[in-house]
């Protein structure tokens, strides 16, 4: 698990930046492949930190760049029920920064848009702990968003048949 160990160095790096620049603490909700290995759900190896965009202030910004390579993705291009962080797990050793990573079902409905090779291995290893009831819930939370983008919605139903029949979802 060096993949783990190594971003949780910068993660805690990154909180003792914020500490130091009197940054005032702040979430941050990780998702997709980061969110997988911070959670310690799997270990397949990554280095980008994927999180959702809070619409952070630019002082944030100081600190989230100490990620260095990290995609902050818009939540209504994202498709992430509006109740996700209810279930978000926060990340207890940090004591500073109020860090999470999304709920194994949130992650899995976040990567139906996609379905590319890492994302059905990542979906084969995470369905196995999950709660098929709550996926489909979140599914259909995420079909009701009125600002989710239109492209991005079609997308997810382009790919939503497939996912269902291959998962018994």
């Amino acid at each position: 698990m060096c993949n783990y160990q190594a971003m949780i160095t910068v993660i805690e790096d990154m909180e003792k930046i914020a500490q130091t620049l009197n940054i005032t603490s702040f979430p941050i909700y990780f998702l997709g492949g980061s969110a997988c290995i911070l959670g310690q759900y799997t270990d397949r190896a990554t280095r980008d930190f994927d999180f959702v965009d809070l619409n952070y202030s630019s002082q944030y910004g100081k600190v989230l760049r100490y990620l260095s390579d990290f995609d902050m993705l818009e939540y209504e291009s994202t498709l992430l029920a509006p109740t996700y962080k209810e279930r978000a797990k926060k990340l207890e050793q940090f004591k500073f920064l109020e860090v999470y990573v999304l709920a194994r079902e949130d992650i899995i409905v976040s990567k139906i848009i996609r379905m590319a090779a890492k994302d059905i291995e990542d979906i084969d290893l995470l369905i196995k702990e999950s709660n098929k009831e709550l996926i489909k819930k979140i599914i259909d939370e995420v079909l009701e968003r009125a600002d989710l983008f239109e492209t991005k919605k079609e997308a997810f139903l382009k790919n939503l048949p497939a996912f269902m029949e291959k998962y018994h979802v």
